[in-house]
């Protein structure tokens, strides 16, 4: 009985070490290594984004918060390419329903030349932003409008790529926010979201032996 409690009690201790062992190698990267070397950031509206009928400028609305809450960071320069951008951020605006009718068909990140100046510097946009890379300009196309009927959560969605190649956006994302006005100013808690993350994980990495 003495042995066999024994053995017991060294099954146990060895359980517990393998689990402490498992827990400590198997500790999650928050961000990987490229991501927070990342200095530059071009923000763009989903491809796939239909503008609302109840709230046409909904999706550049968000975009431009974004690009202004990343300015207030000062981590990230504004890029106005996706050859010069590090980062890739895609935004969407969400309805808070489950389904809504949208119009799609129309040149999504297509705007004119804007220089604004700002608090935290300038913020300069064109019509030659190019997430998609390539020979296939995003806003490029000619517009085809149609009716359509998006269906989803409802949630803002904030959705970050590596940057710096073509189809950028058809890579898996680094990272993906989503909530309920994720993407409202002035506070656009995904940018926050994303401001800790990149805290800790750099604080993970400078513990890293």
């Amino acid at each position: 009985m003495r042995y066999q409690r024994a053995l017991a009690g060294a099954l146990v201790l060895v359980m517990c070490c393998v689990v402490a062992a498992g827990k400590d190698k198997k500790k999650k990267i928050l961000l990987p290594a490229d991501v927070l070397q990342s200095r530059t950031a071009l923000v763009v509206i989903d491809p796939d984004a239909g503008m609302s009928v109840d709230a046409p400028n909904a999706n550049r609305t968000a975009q431009e918060d974004v690009e202004k809450a990343l300015m207030k960071w000062g981590r990230f320069e504004l890029a106005t390419d996706v050859s010069t951008a590090d980062l890739v951020i895609e935004v969407r605006k969400g309805s808070g329903k489950i389904a809504q009718p949208t119009i799609g068909g129309l040149p999504t990140n297509s705007r004119p030349v804007v220089f604004e100046p700002t608090d935290s510097g300038s913020r300069t946009s064109g019509g030659t932003i190019s997430p998609m890379g390539g020979d296939n300009p995003a806003g490029a196309q000619r517009p085809n409008p149609s009716p359509q009927v998006e269906v989803g959560t409802g949630d803002d969605v904030f959705a970050v790529y590596r940057g710096k190649r073509d189809n950028a956006l058809d890579a898996p994302a680094v990272w993906r926010y989503a909530g309920q006005d994720a993407l409202r100013s002035p506070g656009v808690p995904a940018v926050d979201a994303f401001r800790k993350l990149i805290l800790e994980a750099e604080k993970q990495q400078a513990a890293q032996p």
